[in-house]
């Protein structure tokens, strides 16, 4: 049974799956993330770093969004500072 269907949120990990199923994520952008890939990526065909010695990196801003249509069926009240994904 479907968790929307149960009436279970689901808090997704990015927003491509929250505006199918979820109430609520905080959403990274896969451009950011790209770029900082691509700036380790540099460093290492430069000799600059080593892979097995580089730290890992992570999305440096996250957006909250949640999913209006769910949340209204479900009943459920987001915090302030949320975004509505379109």
């Amino acid at each position: 049974m479907p968790a929307q269907q149960a009436k279970v949120p689901v808090v997704a990990g990015e927003e491509g799956i929250c505006s199918g199923c979820g109430v609520a994520t905080l959403s990274i952008s896969y451009y950011d993330l790209g770029t900082a890939t691509g700036k380790m990526a540099a460093k290492i065909l430069k000799g600059e770093s080593k892979i097995e010695e580089m730290p890992i990196e992570y999305a440096p801003e996250f957006t909250k969004k949640y999913n209006k249509s769910i949340c209204d069926e479900l009943g459920i009240t987001i915090p302030e500072g949320y975004e509505a994904i379109e």
